[in-house]
């Protein structure tokens, strides 16, 4: 099972099967309940983290408590990376959503494959870029975008999840959603609400479904 999970991840999927079953000895499982907190901003790398299954949340909290979450990992995705690489102190918070299985890799194995693999170097690379474009898209938000605009964009997203893509997938509550947006919950209950008056979207129990995409794409323009 772990080499099955290992070999989908794309730091590890350019390596032969002796490496991989040699890293899988080395991985450990944890498992976490629903809001158990896995590991806190400016504790000691415990190494890369890898979601076996389950959801984890990484985010920041202001000294007033306020929560910022920077991204939501879902199974086959790896978290964690850049205390892994420059040594340092966790840059963020992780909690578990729901009850989570996770692998750890631990910092000196994981140094010890960077150094012995290039392929397995550049995948890190693209990663952290990718990561990179993330964050700076969510500045981006953050700094030009209306709260409705950051909405309208947040329930594009999640609907492409989905194999309906006209529906935001279950789970999602309004303050993951305030979280996500630089807000507060009130705000987004608000703003869905006027969606839905408007007819761009429609709110059932536990999901939304889009009705109108190309009016919802409108809204989230600068």
């Amino acid at each position: 099972m772990k080499d099955e999970l290992l070999r989908s991840i794309s730091y590890f999927s350019g390596l032969d099967e002796a490496t991989l079953e040699a890293l899988s000895r080395v991985v450990v499982r944890r498992q976490y309940d629903a809001g158990q907190v896995i590991f806190m901003e400016g504790e000691p790398c415990a190494g890369l983290f890898i979601v076996e299954s389950g959801r984890v949340k990484v985010f920041k909290l202001s000294p007033g408590g306020r929560e910022q979450i920077l991204h939501i990992f879902g199974a086959g995705e790896g978290f964690n990376d850049v205390a892994v690489l420059d040594g340092g102190p966790n840059p963020a918070s992780a909690m578990a959503l729901e009850p989570t299985s996770v692998l750890v890799l631990a910092r000196p194995s994981m140094v010890d494959l960077l150094e012995r693999y290039p392929a397995l170097s550049r995948a890190v690379i693209e990663n952290i870029a990718s990561r990179a474009r993330h964050l700076v898209s969510l500045v981006e938000d953050l700094s030009l975008r209306t709260v409705e605009g950051r909405l309208a964009k947040l329930l594009l997203e999640e609907a492409t999840r989905e194999v309906n893509r006209e529906r935001v997938p279950p789970g999602l509550t309004h303050a993951q959603m305030a979280a996500r947006l630089g807000t507060v919950r009130e705000v987004v209950t608000r703003s869905l609400h006027k969606f839905e008056e408007e007819g761009i979207i429609k709110v059932e129990r536990h999901k939304i479904v889009i009705l109108d995409r190309e009016t919802l794409e409108d809204r989230t323009i600068f």
